[in-house]
Order: structure tokens, then sequence, then C-alpha cells
């Protein structure tokens, strides 16, 4: 087989959770470049028909399928999941995106600080980031194993690897004890979503089921610029990512040219993670 030729996912359907997020849109864009097709999940609706729409519009209806859900809720994730395997087919791809993640401007208002952190936030950020990516694999993967071939692909970060530099968040003008910093939560949820893909990794013997995780850098997406100066200084190439910088590993990882890999967790980072 021709290399090139096993990049192609052969009209295969992805799950994307956290579809309507800037990343879910990339990852979405990356199944479709493939040739494979994109079941859209997000508990944002008018995001995602505006996601959605944009997509159909570039590809094709037939393409791309829409579904409005709350992946902390059990229930919902196996109805869902009964209602896509009858109207768009079974799920081939998994790819856990979803996650909370406060944009810069919103940590000055100092909510993040661990005094400081509510733990309804704490229970929230775990339900979205981690318990919606188990429950997707608890009834997807099962349906995997029996056909004998599928793939989860779990969104991690640098953050999964490393620890925050708070210095990045620092406000000149805040008390020492008031400076805003990364929450807690997001460390947790991105570490514990690389242990999730070990165990999955190794839970179904042989080639049934491949698991792996990507742990990205930050995306630049009208990021002040003070931030952006700060950051740069912390990575080798001295930059955050650009949107579409991280579409090809999620084709590679989702298709047959990733096949003898699972359990992996590459990191794309721009280089932050070297020293």
């Amino acid at each position: 087989m021709n290399t090139l030729d096993t990049f192609n996912l052969n009209g295969r359907i992805a799950l994307i959770t956290g579809a309507a997020g800037l990343l879910g849109e990339k990852h979405a864009e990356a199944i479709l470049d493939g040739g494979g097709r994109v079941v859209l999940t997000d508990i944002n609706t008018t995001l995602l028909d505006e996601k959605a729409r944009q997509l159909v519009k570039k590809y094709g209806k037939n393409k791309v399928w829409q579904y409005t859900c709350d992946i902390t809720d059990e229930n919902a994730v196996k109805s869902i999941i009964e209602k896509i395997n009858m109207e768009a087919g079974p799920i081939d791809i998994l790819i856990n995106n979803a996650a909370n993640n406060p944009k810069v401007e919103e940590l000055q208002k100092n909510f993040s600080r661990l005094e400081n952190f509510k733990r309804e936030m704490w229970d929230k950020d775990i339900a979205v980031g981690i318990t919606g990516a188990f429950l997707l694999s608890k009834y997807i993967a099962p349906e995997m194993a029996k056909r004998g071939k599928g793939v989860i692909l779990n969104i991690a970060s640098e953050l999964g690897v490393i620890a925050p530099d708070q210095r990045l968040y620092r406000n000149q003008q805040a008390a020492e004890n008031n400076q805003p910093v990364k929450p807690v939560t997001y460390s947790v949820v991105k570490h514990g979503i690389i242990g999730l893909t070990k165990y999955l990794a190794t839970y179904w013997l042989g080639e049934k089921v491949r698991c792996n995780a990507v742990a990205f850098g930050g995306v630049e997406n009208n990021t002040p610029k003070d931030f952006l100066d700060r950051i740069g200084k912390l990575s080798v190439m001295g930059r955050m990512a650009k949107p579409d910088e991280y579409k090809a590993a999620v084709l590679f990882l989702c298709s047959d040219a990733s096949s003898y890999m699972t359990g992996s967790v590459i990191t794309i980072d721009g280089g932050r993670t070297v020293w």
C-alpha cells in the first residue's frame, strides 16, 4: 500500500466531543480532509449549529452530523450513542476533546487561585474533562472491540506533562496573594486524560481498540500580546501554535498510518517541554 493511502479514513465515522470549540472544529476538518465523516457533539447548541453549517458548506451535508449532548449525563450519553448508531452508523473513531479551559482574560478575575477555587467548579471541570471521556469510552469502546477495530484519541495538553508556569498569568497591579493562576483542575484533568489513555490502551489486548493521546501546546486565538511575549520565551520555537498546526497529527493518530501505536502520548508544543 502507498504510504499516503494509510492516512485515508475511507468514510469512517468519528465522534468529536466539545466540537463547538476552536480545536473541535479543527479536529473535524482533519477527519473530513482524510475522507472520513464526523459526528459533532457539544452542549452549546448555538455554537454547534454554526460549526456544523460551516463544515457542511465546505464538505457536504452527508458527511456531517450534529447532536447536542451533556456528556456528563450518563443517560444522555447512552441515548445519543444509540441515536448516532441508527442515524449515522457505528462509531469508528472517538475523539475526547471536551474540557473547560478559561481564557487568559478570565483568569484575571482571580477565581482561579487554589484558596478561592470553588468546589462546584472543581466538580464541573472534572465532570466535563474526565467523566465525559470515561462515559463516552465506556459505551463506545466495547462496541469497537466487538467489531475488532476502533480508535480513541484523547486530547490532553502540555500541562498534562508539566505543571503550569504561573508566571505567565501574573498581573503587575495585583498583590502577591491575589495573583491569577491557571486553575488546578486543568492540570488534574489533562494528567488524568493521559492516565485514561494508558488504561484503555491495555484493556483490550491485541489490535481491537487503539488509544493514544496528544499533548498540545496553547493555540493563539485573539491572545493578548503581553501573554504572547511571555509564553514565547518558554518554548524553543518562540510562539504559540496556529489553529491548523495540529490537524495532521490528529489524522495520523486516527488513521491506519499509526497502526502500530497505542498507549502513546505525542507532545506537540513548539519545544516547551524540552527544557
